[in-house]
Order: structure tokens, then C-alpha cells, then sequence
């Protein structure tokens, strides 16, 4: 098992990593959007929220070996489901042609008043 840390998303803010690598598989940790390099949570338009979720998200897959190319599955909390449309155009943007499987959960409440969390599962794709 190897343990991901990188500079290049936001340091884990309690007990647990960024991600997990193991059995060549990439586990990454739920991404809030909270800009790494000033540490300032993101509480714009749910789409510059989800642009800075999968901006963290691909800052830990290139650490792992990975990119979004070789992410299996997502799990996406939104805390309005009204909201959707405007994360589903951001994501579907991000992962172009590549559609992972996916799991959207419906919140009412994220950690400190975010919009949108996602966590996510790919493959490693070079040597770990």
C-alpha cells in the first residue's frame, strides 16, 4: 500500500490521505473545493466548485500514476440536486469522451457549506 501526499491539492484536514494506491487501483479521498496553493475554500458558482474538485482530483491521480482517463467510478455529493446540470456540464467537460461509472448523492449539508464533494477510484497506469 502507498500512501499519497501531494502539494499540488489540499493537505487531508484530519486522519485520513489524499489517496490510497494499492493492487495497482487509485482510491482518492473526498475533494472539496479548496485551493492548495493559498489553502482559500472556493465558495463561487457551483461551477468554479467543481472545476476546483476535479482540479484537485487530477493533482492527486497524476501523484498516484493515474489521470482521468483511467478513473472507474466517482461519487459526486451536491447539496441541491437542482444543481446538477450545471456540475454534469463541468464534468462531462473534464472526462471528454471518457464517461466513468458514476454515483451522484443528493446532501443537504457538506462540510463547511460547500456545494460539491467527490471522491473517486481509477487505475494506475505506470509503475507504483
Amino acid at each position: 500500500m502507498k500512501t499519497i501526499l501531494t502539494p499540488k491539492a489540499p493537505q487531508p484536514g484530519g486522519h485520513y490521505s489524499q489517496a490510497i494506491v494499492h493492487n495497482k487501483m487509485v482510491y482518492v479521498s473526498g475533494q472539496l473545493p479548496i485551493d492548495p496553493q493559498t489553502g482559500q475554500k472556493q465558495f463561487g458558482s457551483i461551477e468554479e466548485q467543481t472545476e476546483q474538485v476535479l482540479k484537485n482530483l487530477a493533482a492527486i491521480l497524476t501523484a498516484a500514476d493515474s489521470d482521468s482517463d483511467h478513473v472507474l467510478k466517482t461519487t459526486v455529493y451536491v447539496s441541491d440536486i437542482g444543481l446538477w446540470d450545471k456540475v454534469n456540464a463541468v464534468y462531462a467537460h473534464f472526462f471528454g469522451e471518457h464517461r466513468p461509472a458514476r454515483t451522484v448523492v443528493p446532501t443537504r449539508n457538506l462540510h463547511f457549506g460547500f456545494l460539491i464533494e467527490m471522491d473517486a477510484i481509477a487505475a494506475v497506469i505506470k509503475k507504483a
